[in-house]
């Protein structure tokens, strides 16, 4: 994982709320500049605002980052947390990536490094509120496989600092220490993403939507160790690429949530672990 830094201080137009946030639609986005606007720090780790495809002004904002940035520390392998209280705050970032205030959460909605790397808080805001007392509206995420060759951005809200690159493939299984990931991202090596910057989103620079989330890297060329990943393939092959880092998909989460943002594991096309 790229480490959470323990103990370190960090520094869309909205509808009425009965109907969807603008921009619902992913496959009417526009190619956007990618800023920090929505980027949010965490106490040890990055993060970012998000909505859904059909989220609504009106509903509780969520944040994006890693499972193992939880507050509550890294989930064992099989373990899901999902609707625990959390009174967390986040720093907000402007375009320019200088603080607008602090947001909180009041549960962590889902937790895992089981398969995937992600946790998904719930805010005592709204995206409404939010858009009206700040002036960020939240970066959505994709429905749609990443593609290979797609040219993205990690962008850290604890560092303030954006990566550029391209994805370079996925990894059939990505195992790290006791945790495995399925069908992972892998950068192209000039995202040479470091500790801190765990939970960016990865932004899909031809939509600007949130394709991935940002979780490790080989750091030492170590094989399927504790920040060494490995990839396994179908025939249980393993390779280690030293100095190339990974993220989580996240193409996945929408089809885990109801209207009103709310979670249901239990959705025809969900496919996130379960407890």
């Amino acid at each position: 994982m790229k480490k959470p830094l323990i103990g370190a201080s960090c520094a869309v137009l909205l509808l009425s709320g009965a109907t969807a946030l603008a921009g619902a639609s992913p496959a009417s986005a526009a190619p956007v500049a990618v800023t920090y606007a929505g980027a949010v720090a965490l106490s040890n780790c990055s993060g970012s605002l998000v909505r859904l495809p059909n989220s609504t002004a009106a509903d509780p904002a969520l944040v994006l980052s890693n499972g193992h940035c939880l507050e509550t520390g890294f989930p064992g392998p099989g373990q899901v947390l999902v609707n625990r209280s959390s009174s967390r705050s986040f720093t907000l970032l402007g375009a320019s990536g200088g603080s607008l205030g602090t947001v909180r959460a009041n549960k962590i909605v889902y937790g895992t490094m089981t398969d995937t790397d992600i946790s998904i808080y719930q805010l005592t805001s709204t995206y409404a509120s939010i858009q009206s007392r700040y002036g960020i509206s939240p970066l959505t995420i994709s429905p749609n496989h990443p593609t290979q060759g797609a040219a993205i951005k990690v962008v850290s809200g604890y560092w303030k600092r954006t990566y550029s690159c391209s994805i370079d493939g996925f990894a059939y299984r990505l195992k790290e220490g006791a945790w495995t990931w399925k069908d992972s991202v892998r950068y192209t090596s000039s995202c040479n993403t470091i500790g801190g910057t765990s939970g960016s989103p990865v932004i899909d620079t031809a939509t600007g939507l949130v394709t991935a989330v940002n979780n490790t890297g080989n750091e030492d060329g170590e094989r399927c160790t504790d920040n060494n990943p490995c990839e396994v393939d179908q025939n249980g092959n393993v390779t280690v690429r030293q100095g190339i880092n990974y993220a989580e998909e996240t193409y996945g989460i929408p089809a885990c949530f109801a209207p009103g943002n709310r979670l249901d594991l239990t959705l025809a096309g969900c496919v996130l672990p379960r407890p």
